[in-house]
């Protein structure tokens, strides 16, 4: 059953008898109310006696039905309104013509909707009226206002025109009067009659209706609780098409990006140091020629041989990045800007030092002798890992620790099986050769220690030369300084440069430290 609210003007009051009398219901006559533009069908509402209540607040009763009848303009009311502080207001502000409207509360079962959009109400019943500052239909003015000091009241001809006064949503209601010049529409259907019943809000106005998602959810809570002008509100505002600020499109503080991240997993697999803190070189003493020991006879000269040592220069690179934009972007913007800016900016820094390890590794490597045409199959990875390993301790006198994978090689470990039964993922850690995880870029392949990096350059990505190195980490080192951030502002454009910035050094310490897969 659907609910309607719809007003009608005040005909009479009479303040000695404290009776309030005028036409609630006018048949064929169009009018607005929350759904829209409403007609009541000749006979479709029966008269019966109902309360009046203020603004269809039903928690203020101020009177009920002293007599009602139906005719064929409508229905006309007469309201006993009770000897109480509200109901002689109810009285002097409809005398006064400042509050002189009936609304009518119907709930309807049958409607039909004219061309125009019109709702056309063919059955209802009536549950309630109340007293309003304003007729939904104009016509239905106050034209009586009875004001008497005897028994027998003395009618008035004049005319009296209510003011229109302005009303914000928040004040009493005793205190407020509100023009009713809805224009909310109704969508065009067939003539239906409704199975189901569902409620529909009542006349208001624009001004009245203050349509925000805080506004919404306050009158939501107290239409759970009851209170019929929340419900009103409600229903009027079902219908987010009409009323986009009850769906306001949020933006939320996480920031997607799949370009970059802070991983440098080519510095991780060497050792790293500390920049000097001032030069743009930098010399490391490097032993040269070792002093000999060998057997000697007795009385005999024992070896010797000088030991010499030179010194290996290492050149500092800076690392740098920057960003102009305009004051007004860090000035009027969520302070999401400038943080997401910094993080994208560290992540650059974090890729473009990566892959200058990662080159320098892979530019010093001793190339493996045996040649592979396709991603190594078990047998031939273990191979590589054996040549490596020995080809890394004969040249360094350390041991190879680490092995490093581009993302196309970490994908053929996780294939590598024996008989279907993965050797680098087994369940059980005695049965497995390593660990090779999908979700770890960290794990174990056949001893080493295995780092799997996408900051490569063309020539080593997929299955190329030295996409996969053997690495003693102690035959290279990576040195840092701590990074910093410069600001500047140029005033003459009204910009902001903002520019992240650091020093890095390589350094090849013994360069056969590492050892590249090799493809023919």
């Amino acid at each position: 059953m659907k609910k309607l609210i719809t007003a009608i003007a005040i005909t009479a009051a009479d303040s000695n008898s404290r009776t309030i009398t005028g036409r609630i219901v006018t048949f064929e006559e169009t009018g607005t109310a929350s759904i829209g533009k409403v007609q009541f069908a000749k006979g479709s509402i029966e008269a019966v006696p109902v309360l009046l209540n203020l603004e269809h607040d039903r928690t203020r009763r101020i009177g009920k039905t002293l007599s009602i009848e139906s005719n064929e303009q409508g229905i006309d009311a007469t309201f006993k309104i009770a000897n109480t502080t509200a109901g002689t207001d109810a009285l002097v502000e409809a005398s006064e013509g400042l509050r002189d409207g009936f609304s009518v509360e119907v709930y309807f079962d049958e409607y039909e909707t004219l061309k125009d959009g019109t709702v056309r109400i063919l059955k209802g019943e009536m549950t309630g009226v109340a007293l309003t500052s304003e007729p939904a239909i104009r016509s239905a003015r106050v034209n009586e206002v009875a004001a008497t000091t005897g028994d027998e009241p003395e009618i008035s001809d004049s005319t009296v025109e209510p003011e229109e006064t302005p009303t914000t949503e928040g004040d009493e209601v005793d205190n407020t009067v509100t023009n009713a010049d809805t224009v909310e529409t109704v969508e065009a259907a067939q003539s239906v009659t409704a199975n189901a019943k569902p409620a529909v809000g009542g006349w208001t106005s624009k001004p009245r209706l203050e349509f925000t998602a805080a506004k919404y959810l306050e009158n939501t809570i107290r239409a759970s609780l009851g209170e019929e002008s929340a419900r009103q509100y409600v229903a009027a505002a079902d219908d987010t098409t009409d009323n986009a600020g009850l769906v306001p499109t949020r933006q939320l503080t996480e920031v997607i990006n799949g370009l970059a991240n802070n991983t440098r997993s080519a510095i991780d697999a060497i050792s790293r140091g500390v920049l000097p803190d001032a030069g743009m070189s930098f010399e490391i003493p490097k032993i040269t020629t070792m002093p000999t020991v060998a057997e000697t006879a007795e009385a005999g000269t024992p070896s010797e041989t000088d030991q010499a040592s030179s010194f290996l220069s290492v050149t500092v690179k800076k690392y740098a990045g920057q960003q102009t934009f305009s004051v007004e972007l860090l000035d009027r913007t969520s302070p999401l800007f400038f943080n997401e800016l910094l993080n994208n900016m560290s992540a650059a820094y974090a890729k473009a030092t990566d892959l200058a390890v990662y080159t320098a590794l892979a530019s010093g490597a001793t190339a493996d002798a045996t040649t592979l045409t396709t991603y190594p199959t078990a047998s031939e990875l273990l191979g590589f890992v054996s040549r490596g390993a020995a080809s890394v301790y004969s040249n360094t006198q350390g041991f190879a620790r680490n092995i490093l994978a581009n993302t196309s090689q970490w994908a053929n470990l996780m294939t590598l099986n024996d008989s279907g039964r993965p050797i680098y993922m087994a369940a059980q850690p005695s049965n497995a050769g390593g660990a090779v995880r999908p979700d770890s870029i960290r794990g174990n392949v056949a001893g080493l220690d295995l780092y799997v990096t996408a900051n490569v350059p063309s020539a080593n990505d997929t299955d190329k030369d030295d996409s996969m190195l053997i690495i003693n980490p102690s035959a290279y080192t990576w040195y840092e300084s701590p990074t910093y951030r410069l600001r500047a502002d140029v005033i003459a454009s009204g910009q902001i440069a903002v520019s992240v910035y650091g020093y890095g050094a390589i350094a090849t310490k013994i360069g056969a430290g590492a050892f590249g897969i090799n493809k023919t």
